[in-house]
């Protein structure tokens, strides 16, 4: 085995009866885990999720996930587990996901979105999950890592107090009404959704960081896509499909997803830079145009007014346009 491959890995395995697979590095993603394909010799294969501590814990993806297959939606099933080393061995979902399937099918887009929109559909008839509140105080922590990442490498000198201010105003109305509330997944999009034999039947991935919270949240997130485009026309027809298939309230309801479209669209700047500045994954900067873009719709929501006016005044229109602005050292 590679000295790349995490530690106690072959007597994990062994335990797990799955000793002298083939183990095969995957793609990493945003955080410190890392994923590995590990295949037996009869060709039965499953995943390993690396969550070394002292920078990952994977206890709370356990604990979403065996709560998510208990009400019937579709985690991986956990096959083993080292909770305390970081090791987990899970249900290998195949290699449909959902970004790359409609890259190479574009046609069965409304089909596949709509099978998203009804797992979160789903989710709304669920009572809430053992997970904390998405709470005031976790809004402005996100946010603020826009001023934090975005604004230091720009060298921009904003009125934070204002920033906080503003958030306050805009959020503190939509905090009553994701009360007793619902699971929300929190990173649910296309890199994190496999099609599992049918473009309806989704397998959910990246959910480790649960919590209670608002309905719209997730459908935000899987809408205003960070990572792939989704058209203002698709986004329309999968938000009315939604608001048909839960019955929410279509004026507060879009009111809420302009409110958290906003605060997450400027969260996700400030995390882009800072895993550019502080983890060295510059290839994040390419996707904050998008992200931008996205935002800006938001803001001109009659909703977002108060944050709206602090962005005319802290941050000047050449950072705003397609090109997202240049990155300071």
């Amino acid at each position: 085995m590679s000295t790349n491959l995490p530690a106690d890995l072959e007597p994990f395995l062994a335990q797990a009866g799955w000793a002298g697979a083939h183990v095969e590095p995957l793609a990493g993603d945003a955080s410190f885990r890392r994923y590995f394909r590990v295949t037996r010799a009869d060709g039965e294969t499953a995943m390993l999720m690396d969550a070394p501590p002292p920078n990952e814990d994977p206890t709370p993806f356990l604990r979403a996930a065996r709560w998510l297959d208990a009400n019937g939606l579709r985690a991986p099933r956990i096959l083993s587990d080292w909770a305390e080393r970081g090791l987990v061995l899970i249900e290998d979902f195949g290699h449909a996901r959902m970004r790359d399937y409609l890259d190479q099918w574009p046609d069965d887009e409304v089909a596949v979105y709509k099978g998203a929109v009804d797992v979160l559909a789903q989710l709304r008839e669920l009572p809430p999950g053992p997970f904390l509140d998405y709470s005031m105080s976790e809004y402005q922590r996100e946010v603020r890592l826009f001023v934090d990442w975005y604004c230091a490498a720009q060298n921009l000198r904003v009125d934070t107090a204002g920033f906080v201010t503003a958030w306050e105003t805009v959020l503190s109305g939509l905090l009553p009404r994701q009360r007793p509330g619902v699971t929300v997944l929190r990173d649910y999009h296309a890199e994190n959704i496999m099609l599992l034999g049918a473009l309806e039947k989704q397998g959910l991935l990246d959910f480790q960081d649960a919590l209670i919270g608002h309905p719209a949240y997730d459908l935000v997130s899987l809408l205003q896509d960070a990572r792939r485009d989704v058209s203002p026309e698709l986004e329309a027809e999968m938000f009315d499909h939604y608001l048909q298939a839960t019955g929410a309230d279509p004026e507060t309801f879009l009111a809420d997803y302009a409110r958290l479209g906003a605060q997450r669209n400027t969260k996700i700047i400030g995390i882009f830079v800072r895993l550019w500045r502080r983890d060295g994954k510059p290839r994040y900067l390419d996707l904050i145009p998008r992200v931008w873009a996205m935002l800006e719709r938001d803001l001109a929501h009659p909703a977002l007014e108060p944050v709206a006016r602090w962005f005319d005044a802290n941050i000047p229109a050449h950072l705003r346009d397609a090109n997202g602005g240049s990155y300071a050292a």
